[in-house]
């Protein structure tokens, strides 16, 4: 791994090994050669040569590769990350592909300016006036989470589109405000919700149905766990 401006820049071998983390900071992958099996907070992605993934940060995510590939790697604190799409543009390409082999020769400039330029490169136009923020009503989606998740499972793309932002966009935001990850955040407002059913009497079962858990075992687990 190589340290430079704006992130630590590396490429990395998969197998057919699973691994599973969070990090953080933002983890940016681009595939070199192969195909890796990606699920982030519950969404499965495949990343082939050149296709990219921007991990927000505390974004629980699972991989595998069963015949094996690399990425290029930035691992990043730069809040420039939640601003770009999932699909890096050929510049952006074409530029990863060179840093991959500055990581193979160890260039020194290459690789101290490789994060930045990664991300100058993804986002194109970063000198443009940004709009305002547009605000998020943390109580009016809480609301809205409440009385939806008996009927569906809520995802974290579910609350970002209630606001109108990206997931990534909403992960920053949420981490920024809530200081929480979404995971995080929406985990503590199902659990808030179920200890408020259960304390008005009602059965574990009608909790977890009414809450979003999947099963009054998950339920009884998750409480036990908060209680310690």
């Amino acid at each position: 791994m190589y340290v430079g401006l704006h992130g630590d820049l590396s490429v990395r071998a998969y197998g057919a090994s699973p691994g599973s983390h969070d990090h953080a900071h933002f983890q940016i992958l681009v595939g070199l050669d192969g195909v890796l099996e990606l699920e982030v907070a519950g969404r499965s992605q495949r990343i082939g040569a050149g296709d990219g993934c921007v991990i927000p940060p505390g974004e629980r995510h699972d991989f595998e590769s069963r015949a094996g590939a690399h990425c290029l790697v930035v691992d990043s604190q730069a809040a420039g990350w939640s601003r770009v799409g999932q699909t890096p543009n050929e510049a952006t390409r074409t530029l990863a592909r060179y840093l991959a082999e500055a990581c193979s020769r160890a260039l020194p400039r290459a690789l101290m300016l490789g994060p930045a330029l990664l991300l100058e490169s993804w986002q194109p136009t970063p000198a443009m006036p940004l709009r305002p923020r547009r605000s998020i009503d943390w109580t009016a989606l809480a609301d809205w989470a409440r009385a939806h998740w008996a009927s569906r499972d809520i995802a974290v793309a579910d609350l970002a589109a209630r606001v109108h932002l990206s997931p990534a966009q909403f992960a920053a935001r949420c981490r920024s405000e809530q200081g929480l990850s979404t995971q995080q955040w929406l985990r503590g407002l199902q659990l808030d919700h179920a200890e408020a059913l259960r304390a008005q009497g009602m059965s574990v079962a009608d909790t977890a149905r009414r809450s979003g858990y999947r099963s009054p075992s998950a339920l009884t687990a998750a409480l036990r766990r908060r209680v310690r």
